[in-house]
């Protein structure tokens, strides 16, 4: 007779995990260490050469603190850019990490001893993280910020255009932007402010790279009223928004390696905020435009989606001795001569312009250098035109001559990045 084996069951006590609030910091950093580890960063570095936002997707909103499934992330509060705000330099040419959007840019034209002449922009960009958990993670890993940046060069002499750009987060210190004092970088890429007040500027791609030293003719220009540039109906839909109009420009420009010394001159500027278009917005059409009778305008023209000026476009003339004045949009008046249909993204750009100022009697009209100067970057998806423009024409009853650029988003598909 067989018999028959009860089988014994052990019943295991499975401990209640500590809810205190401690517990679940430490949990939540070490869930956080988890997500932000050397694996998955690495993971994200092969990721992010891939075109469009898979990169951005991944290594920025698709990293957040680990969370239970059922829980909804807290948005993080940034500053918003508000009236009355008080600059002070040089601390503020550095990082403002409280609020979501900043950058920093330059544009340029330089001349080699044998007359060559080049065309360059070079930009910074930097943007927080609205996932509060991440925001406040200890963890080194953690995608506060992220980081990009893009360099063109306009070869003006061979009518030619190179773009290249980079996407990385702060870990490691791949890239970053120092808050109080002015040094931005992504990877080999940097800006930084030296002693004697100097910029050192430097970029590279296969063909092109540039290693420049910029050397400020006039302060600092403070655009918009009030501290703030307002670029949209409601409170806070500004940015704090700052300019050096003219920089002597000296260094090395090196075309395939090889070294070439050249002399120019430079426009920066810096512009921060955390939510500064509407949704009815659909692009904007930038000028800088410096005159050879030491006087700078800038102009920012944006776009309504029925293809009207918002008015909240506005500009800044600054004079020959650095004093400057802000321009409303009824000051202003901007005249379309000529469009460009670029035959890759099929965006139907501007090409020329007719800009007058008739308060103080200017009158100009913009050529680009040449018509290609369009940039489709990958990792980001966002398509613009970015060019040097020659300028002529007349301030008060003297002819003027002068260089530019001129930006313009929203032409190749509307402008609907968060910024």
């Amino acid at each position: 007779m067989n018999k028959q084996q009860k089988s014994k069951v052990e019943v295991i006590q499975i401990p209640t995990p500590d809810s205190s609030p401690g517990a679940l910091r430490e949990r939540k950093r070490r869930d956080s260490d988890l997500l932000f580890s050397p694996l998955a960063y690495s993971i994200g570095e092969r990721l992010k050469n891939r075109p469009g936002f898979l990169a951005f997707i991944f290594c920025f909103l698709m990293s957040p603190v680990f969370i239970e499934a059922s829980e909804t992330p807290p948005s993080y509060v940034f500053k918003q850019a508000l009236p009355g705000y008080v600059y002070s330099f040089p601390k503020d040419h550095g990082s403002h990490n409280d609020f979501k959007t900043e950058w920093w840019y330059y544009t340029g034209h330089l001349t080699t001893e044998k007359g060559g002449e080049y065309g360059y922009q070079v930009t910074f960009f930097r943007v927080g993280s609205e996932n509060a958990q991440i925001q406040v993670s200890p963890s080194r890993w953690a995608a506060k910020h992220l980081y990009f940046a893009h360099f063109a060069i306009s070869d003006i002499s061979r009518r030619q255009f190179f773009f290249t750009e980079k996407l990385n987060r702060a870990a490691l210190g791949k890239a970053g932007a120092e808050e109080g004092k002015y040094l931005v970088w992504n990877e080999d890429w940097m800006v930084r402010e030296e002693e004697n007040g100097t910029h050192h500027l430097r970029a590279s791609q296969d063909k092109f790279a540039i290693d420049l030293v910029l050397t400020p003719l006039k302060g600092p220009v403070i655009h918009g009223e009030n501290g703030i540039s307002q670029k949209a109906e409601g409170v806070g839909h500004a940015s704090h928004y700052i300019s050096f109009t003219r920089l002597k420009t000296e260094g090395t420009l090196f075309v395939e390696h090889q070294p070439i010394k050249v002399t120019g001159i430079s426009w920066m500027d810096h512009e921060f905020g955390s939510n500064q278009l509407q949704d009815y917005q659909v692009g904007w059409d930038w000028f800088s435009i410096q005159l050879d009778n030491q006087t700078e305008l800038m102009l920012y023209h944006l776009r309504q989606r029925n293809g009207n000026p918002d008015p909240y476009s506005s500009g800044t003339l600054v004079f020959s001795d650095g004093t400057w004045r802000h321009l409303k949009l009824e000051e202003i008046q901007i005249e379309v001569l000529k469009f460009w249909q670029s035959p890759l993204s099929g965006g139907n750009y501007p090409i020329q312009w007719r800009v007058r100022i008739p308060g103080y009697g200017i009158a100009l009209e913009l050529a680009p250098a040449f018509e290609n100067q369009e940039l489709r970057p990958e990792k980001t998806g966002v398509i613009y035109w970015e060019g040097s423009v020659n300028v002529a024409g007349s301030y008060g009853n003297q002819k003027v001559t002068g260089k530019g650029y001129v930006e313009m988003t929203g032409y190749a598909g509307k402008f609907d990045q968060k910024i």
